[in-house]
């Protein structure tokens, strides 16, 4: 059996709802669906997602209004959801969901963004390494483990259109990318690089340039897979025709055991 995947920052899940946001679940028809960057609460939650026939629907809302928050769609009820990495300081955004099935784990993840200042840049360093504390610790379990989401940082020099004029620029930061290369050394997959090695691949464009219709974009949305489960890899691809969000869907396709 082979499950579909799919990571989405919908960047205001309200607002995408009116850019054919439904139709395309429906097209598409996902197995399993992480959005980040929700920005609801939970009594603001629109009633087509409140309870959608088929589909089992977690949330994760952020303490302050209109800000962050993730949800996750699965066709499959998972044994066990749970919200946060278990510490305070990262808990109060609701950056993150994990999911448990009976052979496989997967978190849907919205990384913190270091742009605003060097505190927020800290926070976010830190945010990294409690999330690989977690990712390690399943691990450990023998299952597969997925994590997903808005990384808010492009890995190479490939995976955004400008790396030179980026260098000093939270998101391409050489501490932030260093983060990416331990987790790859210590064996976990950038699924999207095992298929396709090719360059101008993106996941975000920003909407203050028009740079989409120029491609000028980055590739910080990821699907991550710890190495052991390589073989139940089928594909994984950036579905950069789906508009609606100044991101694109990921997807990963796996099969279960």
């Amino acid at each position: 059996m082979t499950l579909k995947l799919w990571s989405w920052n919908v960047n205001g899940l309200r607002a995408i709802l009116n850019k054919d946001f439904m139709e395309v679940l429906q097209r598409e028809n996902p197995d399993w669906l992480g959005l980040q960057e929700t920005k609801l609460q939970g009594h603001q939650i629109p009633p087509q997602l409140a309870d959608p026939e088929g589909c089992h629907i977690f949330w994760s809302h952020a303490e302050r209004k209109g800000y962050s928050g993730t949800a996750v769609l699965s066709k499959h009820e998972p044994h066990g959801v749970s919200e946060g990495l278990g510490e305070e300081e990262f808990d109060t955004e609701g950056r993150t969901i994990r999911c448990e099935y009976e052979s496989f784990i997967i978190y849907n993840i919205y990384f913190p963004n270091g742009q605003m200042n060097d505190e927020r840049l800290d926070f976010k360093l830190r945010f990294y390494d409690a999330c690989l504390q977690r990712m390690e610790k399943d691990r450990a379990s023998g299952k597969m483990v997925i994590v997903t989401g808005d990384y808010n940082t492009a890995h190479k020099e490939i995976d955004l259109a400008n790396p030179k004029e980026n260098e000093k620029t939270s998101g391409f930061l050489p501490i932030e990318r260093a983060w990416l290369d331990k987790i790859t050394e210590l064996g976990w997959l950038d699924t999207f690089r095992l298929f396709h090695p090719e360059p101008n691949r993106y996941s975000w464009w920003s909407y203050r340039t028009g740079a989409r219709s120029r491609n000028v974009g980055w590739r910080i949305d990821y699907f991550f897979v710890n190495s052991e489960a390589r073989d139940r890899i089928v594909s994984a691809d950036i579905r950069d025709d789906i508009m609606g969000s100044d991101h694109c869907p990921v997807t990963l396709e796996i099969t279960l055991p």
